[in-house]
C-alpha cells in the first residue's frame, strides 16, 4: 500500500471518497499539516496500491482491514480520522471492528442506505443502477457525470483558488476500478449498528451545509439519530473537502480539537 505522511502533531488519517487516492486530498492535507501528522493513502486497487487478482474484489470490510493494518504499522496510539462518502463507510466499518484504533472519526455523508426508509432506499438503488448503466454503455466518464448529479455535486461551489481540471486518461484506471468494484461494494454493505452504538462516543456524523436533500446527507442524519448523536455541519456540499479546503480544514480543526463530545455548531 502506498501512503504519504506530512506535518507534525497528533496523527490524522484522511480517507478519501470516490476514486480518490493519496493525492486527492492534498490541498486539505497541506492546510492541516501545521497542526497534525496527516496520513493519506491509496486505497486498494487505486494508483500505487496494487491488488492481487486472486484475492477477489474488495469489499468495505476489506478496505477497513487495510486501514487497520496501515494504522497498526504507523502508530500504537488511537488516531483521529476524517473520512468522506465511501471513505466514511470505510471509517465506520473500521471503528465498528477496531474502536481502540480510533480516537475520533468524523464521518462526512456516508452513503449508508440501510438507515433510510424503504422508499428512499429504493430511490438510491435506482440512482445507483443508472450510474452503473451509464458506465456499462457509455464508459467511466459518463458514469462520473451521472454520479455528480446523484450526489448533488456543483463544481461551481468551490473556493476561488481551487482550480478544477477535466478528468484525463491518467484518472481513467482509478475511476474504472471504483465503478467496477467499490461503488457496488458500498451498495451491498451493511454496517454493524450494534457495534457502531458501542463506539458512538468516538463518532461524529457530518453533513455539508449546501448538500441539500441528497442521499448521503439523509443517510448521515439518519445514522446520527440511530446513534443518539448530533450531526455537525461543514461548509459546502458532498465534495467540499476537495472544493473548499480552506473553510473545510478550519471546521475540521474545530471538531477534532474539541475536548468534549458535543460540538457548538451541531445542527
Amino acid at each position: 500500500m502506498r501512503y504519504n505522511i506530512r506535518g507534525a502533531g497528533p496523527l490524522l488519517l484522511l480517507v478519501a471518497g470516490g476514486d480518490g487516492d493519496a493525492e486527492a486530498s492534498a490541498a486539505l492535507a497541506d492546510r492541516l499539516a501545521g497542526r497534525y501528522t496527516v496520513l493519506t493513502y491509496d486505497r486498494r486497487g487505486l494508483s500505487g496500491s496494487v491488488i492481487d487478482a486472486s484475492a477477489g474484489p474488495p469489499t468495505i470490510g476489506t478496505h477497513a482491514d487495510d486501514v487497520h493494518r496501515l494504522l497498526a504499522a504507523v502508530t500504537d496510539e488511537p488516531a483521529l480520522v476524517f473520512a468522506s462518502s465511501i471513505g466514511a463507510m470505510i471509517g465506520l466499518e473500521l471503528v465498528a471492528r477496531h474502536p481502540e484504533q480510533v480516537r475520533r472519526l468524523v464521518a462526512h455523508e456516508p452513503p449508508a442506505t440501510q438507515f433510510l426508509p424503504e422508499a428512499e432506499r429504493e430511490a438510491a438503488r435506482r440512482d445507483q443502477r443508472e450510474v452503473e448503466e451509464a458506465f456499462r454503455v457509455e464508459g467511466a466518464f459518463a458514469a462520473l457525470r451521472r454520479f455528480l448529479v446523484v450526489a448533488g455535486i456543483d463544481p461551481a461551489d468551490r473556493e476561488e483558488e481551487v482550480v478544477l481540471t477535466p478528468p484525463g486518461p491518467d484518472r481513467l484506471a482509478n475511476l474504472t476500478f471504483f465503478l467496477t468494484h467499490d461503488a457496488p461494494a458500498v451498495r451491498r454493505h451493511r454496517l454493524d449498528e450494534a457495534a457502531l452504538k458501542a463506539a458512538a462516543p468516538r463518532i461524529v456524523p457530518a453533513v455539508g451545509a449546501s448538500s441539500g436533500p441528497i442521499m448521503p446527507y439523509r443517510c448521515a442524519l439518519r445514522l446520527a439519530a440511530r446513534l443518539g448523536l448530533s450531526p455537525v455541519e461543514f461548509p459546502g456540499g458532498h465534495n467540499a473537502a476537495l472544493f473548499r479546503p480552506k473553510a473545510f480544514s478550519g471546521r475540521l480543526r474545530e471538531i477534532l480539537d474539541d475536548p468534549s463530545d458535543q460540538h457548538e455548531k451541531a445542527i
